[in-house]
């Protein structure tokens, strides 16, 4: 199966799947709806999100700089 086949078939992929339930709670980001999470719908969150940390560390080192920029901003202008 090529890749845009596979595409395709995912991006029909109906929310009411289990597949689709699991990709739906992965791909969250607002922090509301993240706190009402289940607790196992918080374990498959965590999980996916320490996957993504350890398979690309660069990105959360790329937020993590942002953040301190913030931070330094602030302090600068107190």
């Amino acid at each position: 199966m090529s890749w845009g086949e596979f595409s395709a078939l995912l991006s029909g992929l109906l929310p009411e799947t289990p597949l689709g339930q699991i990709v739906r709670i992965r791909s969250e980001t607002d922090p509301k709806i993240i706190e009402k999470f289940t607790a196992s719908q918080k374990k498959i969150y965590d999980d996916w999100q320490t996957r993504q940390f350890r398979e690309h560390p660069e990105r959360y080192q790329q937020k993590l700089s942002q953040i301190e920029k913030i931070f330094l901003a602030l302090g600068a202008k107190s």
